[in-house]
This record gives structure tokens, C-alpha cells and sequence, in this order.
């Protein structure tokens, strides 16, 4: 098959790779369309990406193969999912297949997304799943359930990728969101459900989400996670005290408070697989993690169904799989926002 492959230099190109071999409870996806993230790109240029590993994380298609322990999804179906990319041989989306276990895709309902908008449902709308609703990141009511009483929910960066899928989801289990934007998404994150939402670079922004908010906050969740991000999210939380979950590594310093929890959360856990970085540093795989995963997303078919999740709106790159680096360089410039970069195979 053809793949978008990790060589020396920090560089990545399309060449011939093996087709990975499916066990017992995998599925084979020939490749549709293939979303793009930040962490592409990043694991590229910072050294952490194994050469000759397969780039790419998120990924949409049709199986085409299914291991002899395999009862769902069937031969033929669409399905979408999420794989650990720039690490594996034998893992990574930005290739014409994909091996995955079969628990870690869902069944994209027939009439409701297409390729393009189910590949936007991958390593953002994963996280936001995992901060929110993991026993031990902010242990949220998981939908179809809703939460009993008003409570309200921070997250900071709204129209991220990540924060497009954690408003959704809030709402979508009946709490009551706040967010930050910049201005000219206001609009996009109050159709997702966003009950309040104000602008990041405000000065006053703490003291605009505490009056909103009745000063009631007890989680938050930081799609950004930059130290300004995390001493806003922190700042606004009630007197209280409360849990912020992060993205990336807790900057110490971002605030004083001793009654506010601040973790992160690492999404590639959810794939139940150890893995190491060129880098050297080394990740033992998380069992509860994945199983966590795969139980709700037995729960995304039947939302996507009733219309509750829309997916990221989509700039579709031309180009195919030679054209991702260009669109690395375009990301990595700062020219994407509120939409997703999108590649048909």
C-alpha cells in the first residue's frame, strides 16, 4: 500500500509499506478520508516520531477484512476511528488501510456522515471523551444520561477542535456550558450548545465567567493549555475549590490555588497499547483506559443516528496523501481555525 511514512531527517513521505497484518480482533479499513491534528505535525518536527512508522491519527473507510473473533463491525461497513500515528509500523491513518481492534472504531450510521465528517471525529472528539467522562479525569455524567441538577462546566477554548466535541458533549448531558472563544466564533460555539461564551483575550475575563456562572464552578476542562490557558481555567473556578483537566503537561507555576485538581490527559492511552517514542521516553499500556473507550463508543452510532454530535466543518485538502505536508506547513503557520483539514485517499 501506499503511506505517508516517518524517514530520518524529521521528514515524512509517501512510499510503498506492508499492509498490517490483522489478528483475531482486529479489522482492516481501507482508507477513505484522513483528518489532520496538531500532534501530527508535532511529533514530526520535535523527534518524538519512529522512522519508518505511519503518520496520522484520525480516519474513515470501509472494512475490508475482519479477524475470526470479530462479530461487529461487518465486511463493508463504514466505520471511522482513531490510531496512534508516527509510531507504529504497523498503525498510522495516513495510509490507503488501516489495522485497528475492532472496539476501537464505530459504525457510521448510513445517510448521516460522510467520509470527510467522520474523519473529523477522531483524536479531538476521543479526548474530549476522555476528560470529560473518564472515572479519573472529571467523571462527568456520561450521555444518553443527563445530570440531575443546574451545574455548569468551563472549557476554555471553545472552537478547538477539542472543545467543538467537549461543549457538544456537556450539553448533551444536560450541564450547562461556559466557554471562551475569539469573537468571531461566538456564533459556531453557541449553535453547539455553549450557554455562555466570552472572549479569551479579555482582561476581565475570569471575573465575566464567575458573574455567569453564579461563581459556581467546580470542573474545567482546557483544550488549549497554554500557562495563560491553564491560569485562566484555574482562576475560574468557585471558591470552592474544583478539578481542571488539561491537554498537555500541568504548568506548575500557572497558579497558587491548593483547592483546584489539575491534571492532563494523554489520549493515546485510550488505545490500550504501550508505546515508545524515538525520544526514549516510554508509555505502559492502560487496560481501563481502552475499556473505558470502548464503551461509549458503542453509545456514537445511535448520537450520530438521533443528530446529537455534528461533526467539525471541513476544508477538504486537495491532493491525497503526497499533499499532507503541505497542509502540516499550514497548520504549523497558524492558518487553521474552527475547521478541520481533511484528505481523500
Amino acid at each position: 500500500m501506499k503511506a505517508l511514512v516517518v524517514l530520518q531527517g524529521n521528514r515524512v513521505e509517501v512510499k510503498d509499506h506492508p499492509v498490517p497484518v490483522v489478528g483475531d480482533s482486529d479489522i482492516l479499513v481501507k482508507t477513505v478520508a484522513v483528518a489532520q491534528n496538531p500532534t501530527d505535525w508535532k511529533f514530526v518536527d520535535s523527534g518524538r516520531a519512529n522512522v519508518g512508522s505511519i503518520s496520522g491519527c484520525d480516519w474513515s473507510g470501509y472494512v475490508v477484512k475482519t479477524g475470526k473473533d470479530v462479530t461487529s463491525p461487518r465486511v463493508g461497513q463504514h466505520v471511522a476511528g482513531f490510531v496512534m500515528g508516527s509510531t507504529f509500523a504497523d498503525s498510522g491513518a495516513y495510509a490507503e488501510y488501516v489495522r485497528t481492534p475492532a472496539e476501537l472504531s464505530w459504525v457510521v450510521p448510513d445517510g448521516t456522515l460522510s467520509h470527510e465528517e467522520a474523519a473529523t471525529m477522531g483524536c479531538a472528539f476521543w479526548t474530549a471523551v476522555q476528560a470529560l467522562f473518564h472515572p479519573n479525569r472529571l467523571d462527568l455524567v456520561e450521555p444518553p444520561a443527563k445530570v440531575s441538577h443546574d451545574e455548569w462546566v468551563y472549557i476554555h477554548g471553545g472552537s478547538s477542535s477539542v472543545g467543538q466535541f467537549a461543549i457538544q458533549l456537556a450539553a448533551l448531558a444536560g450541564y450547562k456550558v461556559v466557554t471562551t472563544a475569539s469573537p468571531r466564533n461566538f456564533e459556531l460555539v453557541t449553535s453547539l450548545g455553549a450557554s455562555a461564551v466570552f472572549d479569551y483575550k479579555d482582561p476581565d475575563v475570569v471575573d465575566k465567567v464567575k458573574a455567569a456562572t453564579g461563581d459556581s464552578i467546580r470542573p474545567a476542562f482546557d483544550t488549549i493549555s497554554s500557562a495563560e490557558s491553564q491560569a485562566i481555567s484555574a482562576a475560574v473556578i468557585a471558591p470552592t475549590g474544583g478539578k481542571v483537566m488539561h491537554v498537555l503537561a500541568v504548568h506548575p507555576e500557572a497558579t497558587s490555588r491548593t483547592d483546584v485538581e489539575r491534571s492532563f490527559t494523554i489520549i493515546y492511552s485510550s488505545l490500550g497499547r504501550a508505546y515508545t517514542y524515538a525520544t526514549g521516553q516510554h508509555s505502559p499500556a492502560v487496560p481501563e483506559d481502552r475499556v473505558h473507550m470502548a464503551q461509549f463508543l458503542k453509545k456514537v452510532p445511535q448520537i450520530v443516528k438521533d443528530g446529537k454530535i455534528k461533526p467539525l466543518p471541513v476544508k477538504l485538502w486537495e491532493g491525497g496523501l503526497a499533499a499532507i505536508p503541505d497542509g502540516f506547513q499550514f497548520m504549523k503557520e497558524g492558518k487553521v481555525s474552527a475547521e478541520k483539514l481533511v484528505y481523500r485517499v
